[in-house]
């Protein structure tokens, strides 16, 4: 038995599950196949009470009581049916219940969902799939339920997998998916033909509900009878197809790098997976934003409140608070509204404001800073790095509490790390209502819409009134004091002084290099907004030990690096960050990293480093 993982996004991951010379696609459903319920011809992972060949990967369920499966059986994976017991137990019989785990393939073990005993448990367990028996029971239970599944999938590593008996349905696989869930089963289409119901993405409903056959899946496409009239058979082939659909929409997704959206989607649809969601997004962050991505290509599409706890959106927000460090230059603080089109400086509206500032004499010593949902606050160098530079929100001039108490509490910590003088505030009224009173006598310049000419010519007499007061700042100290607030926000402040000791920037926003004398250390681009080192900045920031991905001494660098070549990594790499490569303490590379720290050091399968440069 073998599991490659091929793609990932956050917890999810498309993987690839190969037993006895099979292989499937992960995520993926384990189809009942029973003498009353036969799985569907397009099934390609079975579980069964019997002995039957297949070209299908088999996971068999038999034998008596405490009994071990023997060799007479034909499954690729065999447990025993006993250990599906009830969750609340005494742990006295969930400890005794160990030492008949014992399976003759040594590949498959069945788990009680007790935090208190995993570790007992895993203990000398060489499994690969973890079959939890009493999923069912805990779904109900929301945040203990959140708290085991990220508590096993931190025990057992990131290449072994989880499958989740009994639950699991076309609402649910995608949330389950992001939680890191590798495998469910059809139980849920059987139980619910059972009662009439069909299932969809959207939700479940009653035949004698519908009015006509809602569905054009092979099976329903043929049906020419009322929905009231459907037969359990035909419901169920329908249910089948509805989950077989939907694991490959979150395949897809997963693919894509836009699973949160469908996750966001499907638990608007169900109370209880919208509270376990709330409940993964505030108690679980470190579990979500180590397996984030820190760019992507895609767009946020923020719906729902959801969209306020995205992982990504929390750490951009703790960034610039923690990281980020404002120009000095700047005395001068701007307020001002985001735009439909990002990158902000590229809309119709900033482009305005930026005619207004660079009409007046002292432009470089105003510092604007974007206020917006559901990121909180975006300072105009960091405006070109994801998510700032990636999602889309509905504008309807109404700021739910959730939104107006994140940009307040933002602010109040955004201004205790960074002074200014003087405060403008160019924003709407349905903003400054709530942020005013943050304020000691601020400058308001906005009068009905932040672009009309009115509004326009306030913000420039106000600017010109207070710029004109300080000396000029130089146009090149502002753009190098800028490059240095993109670092810190990326690489920390002590590495940012490092990388930019000495140096100057050249080129023409968005695409500007760092160089020391003629050298090139690194270079910001529009399509990623952070610094791409250069081999000469990798050896500048090595010094600093963080970043670092250290390989094996014979481990030849010819192209990328895979992790099976990686000795050691920092543990606080993350998927899109520029890391520096060494080998025996010589750097000997850079390049963008394909995994997070962790999985750096425990994968034996998979690309860890794209390579950017190499000795």
């Amino acid at each position: 038995m073998k599991f490659n993982i091929n793609c990932r996004d956050g917890p999810a991951r498309i993987g690839e599950f190969l037993v006895n010379s099979k292989k499937i696609k992960t995520p993926n459903i384990a189809f009942i196949d029973t003498s009353r319920f036969k799985a569907p011809d397009f099934s390609e992972f079975i579980t069964t009470n019997q002995n039957i060949k297949t070209d299908k990967i088999v996971l068999q369920v038999g034998g008596n009581l405490f009994s071990i499966l023997d060799k007479k059986n034909s499954g690729d994976l065999l447990v025993n049916n006993f250990l599906f017991y009830p969750k609340d137990v005494s742990t006295k019989l969930h400890l005794d219940s160990i030492k008949h785990v014992k399976i003759d393939n040594n590949n498959c073990c069945i788990i009680p969902a007790n935090i208190e005993i995993i570790d007992d448990f895993l203990q000398k367990n060489n499994a690969i799939l973890f079959i939890v028996s009493n999923a069912s029971q805990l779904f109900f239970q929301q945040s203990n339920f959140i708290e085991f599944i990220v508590f096993l999938r931190e025990k057992i590593g990131y290449q072994r997998l989880i499958y989740l008996p009994s639950i699991g349905d076309p609402l649910s696989f995608a949330f389950f998916a992001y939680l890191g869930v590798d495998f469910f089963d059809s139980s849920s289409a059987i139980i619910a033909a059972r009662n009439n119901i069909l299932l969809f993405p959207t939700g479940f409903y009653n035949k004698n509900v519908l009015n006509e056959i809602a569905c054009c899946c092979p099976s329903c496409k043929k049906l020419k009878i009322d929905p009231c009239d459907m037969s359990f058979q035909q419901i169920l082939n329908h249910n089948y197809f509805t989950l077989y659909n939907e694991i490959k929409n979150v395949r897809n997704a997963i693919f894509r790098g836009d699973l949160r959206e469908l996750v966001e989607t499907r638990v608007s649809a169900s109370p209880h997976l919208s509270a376990m969601l709330k409940i993964l997004d505030k108690n679980q962050y470190e579990f979500l934003e180590k397996r984030t991505p820190i760019i992507r290509k895609n767009f946020i599409y923020c719906a729902t409140k959801h969209s306020l706890f995205r992982p990504e959106v929390i750490r951009f927000q703790n960034r610039v608070i923690n990281r980020y460090k404002k120009p000095d230059c700047t005395k001068i603080l701007l307020l001002l509204p985001c735009s439909a089109k990002k990158p902000y400086s590229f809309s119709k509206s900033h482009k305005l404001f930026k005619d207004v500032l660079l009409n007046i004499k002292n432009p470089n010593i105003v510092h604007e800073l974007i206020i917006t949902s559901p990121i909180g606050l975006v300072p105009r160098e960091l405006e070109l790095i994801y998510p700032a530079s990636r999602y889309e929100i509905s504008v309807s001039g109404h700021w739910y509490e959730d939104e107006k108490q994140m940009i307040r509490t933002l602010l109040k910590q955004y201004l205790k790390q960074n002074d200014y003088d003087e405060i403008i505030i160019h924003l709407p009224q349905n903003i400054q209502v709530f942020i005013n009173d943050l304020f000691k006598k601020p400058i308001i310049t906005c009068d009905n819409t932040p672009i009309s000419k009115k509004s326009l010519e306030k913000l420039s007499d106000g600017l010109i009134q207070i710029t004109d007061g300080y000396n000029p700042v130089d146009f090149s100290i502002r753009v190098y004091e800028n490059m240095f607030a993109i670092a810190s926000y990326q690489f920390g402040k002590k590495i940012a002084q490092k990388l930019l000791e000495n140096c100057k920037i050249r080129g023409k926003y968005p695409f500007q290099k760092i160089m020391h004398n003629n050298i090139q250390l690194g270079m910001l681009t529009k399509d990623r907004g952070l610094i791409s080192l250069t081999f000469d900045g990798a050896k500048r920031i090595a010094t600093s030990n963080k970043f670092l991905v250290e390989i094996y001494d014979d481990f030849n660098l010819v192209g990328s690096v895979f992790a099976p070549g990686v000795k050691d990594a920092d543990e606080k790499i993350r998927i899109g960050d520029e890391v520096v490569v060494i080998k025996n303490k010589t750097v000997c590379g850079v390049g963008v990293a394909m995994m997070n720290g962790v999985e750096m050091k425990v994968l034996n399968y998979g690309e860890a480093v794209k390579i950017r440069h190499r000795h």
